[in-house]
């Protein structure tokens, strides 16, 4: 039986998926009636984003399991690679 990230993957070709990655900074702010969070993990310059309706716990310091697809946002004319998370689980 495929688990829930093999069906998404499967699915969705662009999707990466990746295990027991360590939040190293999280921030949530409010964007409309959306909460955005933003995770930085180690190893990695890329921040990792995903909306919520609602506020969610302090994920510093955690191990969690990403499925995302990489973004390009463009700020003041430049581009920057953005992962934007599609699946979030806390290990």
């Amino acid at each position: 039986m495929q688990t829930e990230p093999e069906k998404l993957l499967k699915k969705h070709r662009q999707l990466v998926h990746s295990d027991m990655l360590k939040v190293t900074s999280h921030v949530q702010r409010t964007e409309g009636d959306w909460i955005v969070n933003t995770l930085m993990i180690e190893g990695c310059t890329a921040p990792f984003r995903f909306k919520r309706k609602q506020a969610c716990r302090k994920l510093k310091g955690q191990r969690v399991n990403l499925t995302y697809y990489v973004g390009i946002e463009t700020v003041g004319g430049m581009e920057f690679e953005v992962m934007n998370v599609v699946r979030i689980r806390i290990t």
